[in-house]
């Protein structure tokens, strides 16, 4: 016994040490940065952590950072999974000296300190009235909602079985209603029977959060193996179907969870009532300090709670996450005019708060679903897609916000004089006319079309828009030089960037643009087509596919060495440009047709127009 007890109080510190780690630790940032003339910069707004439990910071110009407040409810979260393994081990040293035959007297005296212990002699008494086997008992027991194996545990030490028996059985019945119950969850009826059961699972399980299935896997296992009221293998299962894991992802989680629950819960009743009492008010006292100290502690990092691992792996970047029959309800935050008065129609930037429940990557839309119904045919609305103009962390930089640019659309009626409100875009009108607290039906995030290509950090990219075309390079440029993240750190090439606008007045984000172009010089580039103020070479209007003409042959090299380019607003621009480049193509003697067919071969080639 005292062999096995010393085995499992090393298996117990590892495991837990383990998840620990995988839970709450921030990834190793990649080496590369960028060149000393092209310092970091930005002054954010303090901001609050996402349901990831993972942490972001502010930065100022020194390029100090910050730890912003984290809730007591997060930090004893984080901070379970790190005293878990010293309670385990504090709890096992106690139970080491003790003569193997006291085991059972010891479970028994531990009933004060163990959630359900009660009941679950109850129910042990009256299974073996059927004449049960003991170790099938256990199983019987461990697979109970609420019970589970924390009250499974400690009745197979009472019943007096030796631990090595206990603690499989336990495991292998708290598994046992899991993966059927999983692949259960996907029938529509029984969800809808499940309904208030998945509702109080999803708040428990809130903390999951929605990064890579890496994190979720390593949240999952975490949330499932510290046994506390609320957590276990039943709610794990549920939020696990709420995130959309895999299920084999999920069974491998639960499962590793489950294993360290039975550890733990081992652990505890083994050392009785006097060194549970200890390892437990260890546990208090050492996740109290942690959470009162948090507000103090200062440290360098990086904004990374959301990324993949690698950073630039895009195997789970999410996609219809939700749909029309089921879309997500957002929140207005902000909506605000962002063209001066000259502008061609009105153009705003809309922030819509998701409460990190929404996650997208950049260059990727959102499915807006306006209220009311069709007058032709009653029916609800269908969807509007619009690109997402933030970055994956939202303008405040929270992982809670997303933006979108939309250009109010109306038609003006010359024999009325004025714009024709039956003609006006039910839509863009909707989204212009929200204020904060405004509801907003959602669906997606739609599309991989227009996705960074993050892999290589030398890759320049090209990016073309017109209008509100430049929301999805809001989110890359925002990503790559106003925010701290691991694709920022790490690029080293060219983002440029060109808008076509009608005048000055109806420039979008000019000042970011500005801000941006002043701090990476080396980094960044910015070219304005002014349809209404400037003048081409032929003495024609400036459009956009004359202002890229102007730098066709660079654009060409780039190319050719590898850049991505990207086309982004109305598709009417498209046929000046092509037509430009193929002329430029068969300038230099190559085949326009087997060029272009090359650059999408080579998934250099990104077009989302409407």
């Amino acid at each position: 016994m005292k062999f096995f007890t010393s085995t499992l109080a090393l298996v117990a510190v590892t495991s837990l040490t383990g998840s620990a780690n995988a839970f709450s630790s921030p990834r190793v940032a990649p080496s590369i940065v960028r060149s000393a003339s092209s310092p970091l910069t930005g002054q954010y707004a303090k901001s609050t952590s996402t349901e990831l439990n993972m942490k972001m910071f502010s930065f100022n110009h020194n390029k100090k950072a910050v730890k912003p407040t984290l809730s007591k409810k997060k930090q004893a979260l984080k901070f379970l999974c790190k005293t878990a393994a010293t309670l385990s081990f504090i709890a096992l040293a106690t139970s080491a000296a003790a003569p193997p035959a006291l085991a059972a007297k010891k479970a028994a005296a531990a009933a004060e300190t163990v959630e359900h212990l009660h009941v679950g002699q109850k129910v042990a008494n009256y299974f073996r009235g059927f004449g049960l086997p003991d170790l099938a008992i256990l199983a019987v027991i461990s697979a109970m909602p609420v019970i589970e194996l924390r009250g499974a545990v400690p009745v197979g030490l009472w019943m007096g079985l030796p631990i090595t028996q206990v603690l499989p059985a336990c495991v292998i019945g708290n598994m046992i209603p899991i993966i059927p119950l999983l692949f259960l969850l996907k029938n529509d009826s029984l969800k809808k029977m499940m309904k208030p059961i998945l509702d109080r699972a999803e708040k428990k399980s809130s903390a999951l959060g929605v990064g890579s299935l890496e994190k979720q896997w390593a949240s999952l296992a975490a949330f499932v193996g510290i046994p506390l009221p609320g957590t276990g293998a039943w709610t794990g299962a549920m939020g696990a179907f709420l995130l959309g894991m895999p299920t084999a992802v999920a069974i491998s989680s639960i499962f590793t969870g489950v294993v360290s629950a039975g550890l733990i819960m081992s652990a505890i009743t083994l050392a009785g009532k006097k060194g549970g009492l200890t390892a437990l008010a260890i546990l208090a006292a050492i996740t109290g300090k942690e959470f009162l100290s948090g507000e103090k502690e200062t440290e360098e990092s990086k904004q990374d709670f959301l990324e993949a691992d690698p950073y630039w792996d895009q195997s789970n970047v999410p996609v219809n996450v939700y749909k029309n029959k089921a879309p997500f309800t957002g929140k207005v935050v902000s909506t605000k005019r962002i063209v001066g008065p000259k502008a061609t129609g009105e153009t705003c930037h809309i922030v819509i708060d998701h409460e990190g429940d929404f996650p997208y990557w950049e260059g990727q839309s959102w499915g807006v679903i306006p209220p009311g119904v069709r007058e032709k045919d009653g029916k609800p609305h269908s969807v509007r897609l619009y690109s997402i103009a933030s970055s994956r962390y939202g303008d405040d930089m929270s992982g809670k916000t997303g933006s979108l640019c939309v250009r109010r659309a109306t038609y003006w009626c010359p024999e009325m004089k004025a714009e024709d409100p039956a003609k006006k875009g039910v839509c863009s009108n909707f989204l212009c006319d929200t204020k904060a607290g405004d509801e907003v039906q959602m669906t997606g995030p739609a599309g991989k079309v227009m996705l960074m290509p993050e892999e290589d950090p030398k890759t320049d990219l090209i990016m073309v828009a017109t209008g509100t075309g430049i929301a999805p390079y809001r989110g890359f440029i925002r990503r790559l030089f106003t925010e701290k993240t691991p694709a920022g750190e790490a690029y080293e090439g060219t983002a440029w960037l060109f808008l076509g606008v009608a005048n000055s007045d109806a420039l979008l984000y000019d000042d970011e643009w500005q801000e941006v172009k002043k701090n990476y010089p080396d980094n960044f580039r910015l070219d304005y087509a002014l349809s209404r103020e400037q003048e081409n070479k032929k003495g024609g209007k400036m459009y956009i596919q004359d202002k890229v003409e102007e730098y066709a042959d660079e654009i060409f090299t780039k190319l050719d060495n590898g850049a991505h380019i990207y086309f982004c607003g109305l598709k009417g621009m498209m046929p000046g440009i092509q037509d430009m480049l193929k002329g430029v193509a068969e300038s230099k003697g190559l085949d326009y047709d087997e060029w272009l067919k090359g650059l999408k071969k080579s998934k250099q080639w990104h077009v989302e127009v409407y």
